[in-house]
């Protein structure tokens, strides 16, 4: 299984962020990564855990983490959209329940972690975490091996605070290459590269 993390320094923390995506701390860009993460064209991701570090207002941090798997409808979730996936997250985050790790649905869960704290239990778990950098090593001559996890950050990227831990803990840097691309299309260009690999 592969796993990515995303990291937004402005996303809403409540679910009462009405319509307007982009003015809620660029949600529109979490949900692209929703669907790019686990939707490919009249086919989806079964090997995908996803998760969410939401660090906007009003009640950071806010850790989504999404593993559908199996349970996903494909006859229901084709055509997946925006308005959809905004939708899915607002319902996750009004479920948030203090002190817990909620499971909202099966394979959806909400809870209060920051993103060093995601980062380290993986790591605890012997886990293979690159960062997603331009000033990183090509993707392309790097070893990766099985269960792979990737850290990439909203159109603000990671912030200083949060790359000096990331540093400290020893996360290996990689690139996709010498262009600045969107959120959602590194994770399409790093999926395409696992999947080349064979890599699940």
């Amino acid at each position: 299984m592969r796993e990515f993390i995303y990291f937004s320094s402005k996303a809403k923390t409540t679910g009462n962020f009405g319509d307007d995506l982009m003015k809620a701390g660029r949600m529109d860009i979490a949900c692209q990564i929703v669907i790019m993460a686990f939707f490919l064209s009249h086919q989806l991701r079964r090997n995908v855990k996803l998760h969410l570090i939401f660090n906007g207002p009003p009640d950071a941090p806010k850790h989504i983490e999404m593993f559908p798997g199996n349970k996903l409808d494909e006859d229901s979730e084709s055509d997946i959209s925006k308005k959809d996936v905004a939708g899915l997250i607002k319902k996750i985050l009004y479920k948030y329940r203090p002190g817990i790790k909620n499971e909202v649905m099966s394979g959806y869960f909400i809870e209060k972690k920051s993103f060093s704290n995601v980062v380290n239990e993986m790591l605890d778990e012997g886990k293979e975490i690159f960062l997603l950098d331009k000033k990183g090593e090509d993707i392309r001559e790097v070893k990766i091996g099985k269960n792979p996890v990737f850290i990439l950050g909203d159109h603000d990227g990671i912030p200083k605070d949060e790359m000096k831990k990331l540093k400290r803990m020893d996360i290996k840097k990689v690139s996709i290459g010498n262009e600045m691309y969107f959120a959602s299309q590194t994770m399409t260009i790093v999926q395409n590269e696992l999947d080349r690999r064979g890599i699940e």
